[in-house]
């Protein structure tokens, strides 16, 4: 199984990509707890709020209340 972390695309520059975006993601949810709102991100195929948790470092694996935008 191949590392979803791992880019496939050829150019050396974008081999940092994944973990940039990781990154920024983390970012985002740092200062969305900071100002109280929320990320709107893609999941399951819907836009949705997701509302990180105070304690939650990582957004794979944080507690959220997802509200989904129509």
């Amino acid at each position: 199984m191949r590392n979803p972390m791992e880019s496939r695309l050829p150019d050396a520059d974008m081999q940092e990509a994944p973990r940039a975006l990781l990154r920024a993601a983390r970012r985002a949810r740092e200062i969305a707890r900071q100002t109280g709102t929320g990320v709107v991100v893609l999941r399951d195929g819907k836009i949705v709020e997701e509302s990180p948790d105070d304690d939650a470092d990582d957004p794979a694996s944080s507690t959220l209340t997802v509200r989904v935008m129509d």
